[in-house]
């Protein structure tokens, strides 16, 4: 099996995620080396075994180097990529790839120049949970959809490092939320993102996001409410589907959950329950022989899909799966996203 050669730039948190997952996969990638601005962590990668380049200069003229894996703050993600496609090499860029549209297209522009792969570190659409809920509206499970709920909460606030900067690109939307967000993206094809509604939250930081809410509506009156919160104590459900034939709960990464569906339409007779201080024959309970409890099946993921489509993408000429396309859309969306909180109001949009 031929072998690609990589380096990585940065071995923060997620650049050393990288180098890991390369070395696991030494079958299809030779992990030449990386390089990080802080000494102290090119100390650490020697300490792990790892090569670690003398200069960024040194990095790109490696002839063995074929792509780069660039897993810094934000902010530098644009000069770093088209630095290293000017130098021949394709490029995995983490997400999100850019600050702003504008500067993701400058940067396909230049893979396009230098006739290179650019493509984005969206590795959660990998994610078991996210295939498990992506199936149900796929089968048509629950009958037609007409509102799903993704979020993810914690209860730490926003972290303290580069991440609660404006300047490098942090903030919760940009951060958890490009996952959340790509993954109601792609899962919704072929539909038609018309309106957007956002609202930020800044519970422990006044210069960047730590949540928000984003209520998405698609062509075909789909509804869509994405979710990310740093200072929730009692989490909600990862996922919560609603079709015209039942209900689906995802509860957290593991799958666990469960569907319930309507098995017999025609006995709709209620009997009026106490609520409170009244009586309600509305929020009855449906009766246990009109309805059916159906176990959630975990959807089977692969660990290492995302490299693998690389791999393939760069050896095969496979088409790769993160497209320029798809991030170009999902930059709109988040531009979108900033305008409708700091406007308090719905945009619509085209997506």
């Amino acid at each position: 099996m031929k072998k690609v050669g990589c380096a990585v730039i940065g071995f923060g948190g997620m650049g050393a995620w990288h180098t890991d997952r390369l070395r696991e996969l030494k079958t299809r990638f030779d992990l030449a080396g990386v390089y990080d601005i802080k000494p102290e962590r090119n100390a650490a990668a020697r300490e792990r075994g790892i090569h670690a380049y003398a200069s960024m200069r040194e990095l790109l003229a490696d002839a063995k180097v074929d792509f780069v894996v660039i897993a810094t703050p934000n902010d530098a993600h644009k000069k770093l990529a088209i630095a290293a496609l000017k130098a021949g090499k394709h490029v995995l860029c983490e997400k999100p790839v850019a600050m702003n549209v504008r500067e993701l297209e400058d940067m396909i522009a230049a893979a396009k120049k230098y006739g290179r792969l650019f493509t984005v570190h969206q590795n959660r659409r990998w994610d078991p949970d996210y295939l498990t809920a992506k199936r149900i509206l796929d089968a048509n499970t629950l009958g037609p959809l007409f509102h799903i709920e993704s979020r993810v909460q914690g209860s730490r606030g926003i972290p303290g490092d580069w991440r609660n900067q404006k300047r490098h690109g942090g903030g919760m939307v940009l951060d958890w939320g490009i996952h959340l967000l790509d993954q109601a993206l792609m899962m919704t094809l072929p539909r038609t993102l018309k309106s957007v509604y956002a609202q930020l939250t800044n519970v422990t930081n006044e210069e960047c996001d730590d949540g928000f809410r984003a209520h998405l509506t698609f062509d075909d009156g789909l509804t869509f409410m994405v979710e990310v919160g740093t200072s929730h104590f009692i989490t909600l459900p990862r996922w919560y589907l609603l079709g015209v034939n039942g209900s689906a709960v995802v509860r957290g990464w593991e799958c666990d959950g469960e569907i319930v569906k309507v098995s017999d339409w025609e006995n709709r007779d209620a009997v009026p329950i106490q609520a409170g201080a009244g009586l309600t024959k509305t929020m009855a309970p449906r009766t246990d022989d009109t309805i059916r409890h159906e176990p959630l099946s975990k959807a089977a993921f692969e660990m290492h899909g995302y490299y693998a489509n690389l791999y393939d993408a760069l050896v095969n000429g496979t088409p790769i799966d993160v497209t320029c396309h798809q991030q170009r859309r999902l930059m709109r969306l988040i531009e979108t996203i900033f305008l409708s909180a700091r406007r308090r109001q719905a945009i619509a949009v085209t997506l």
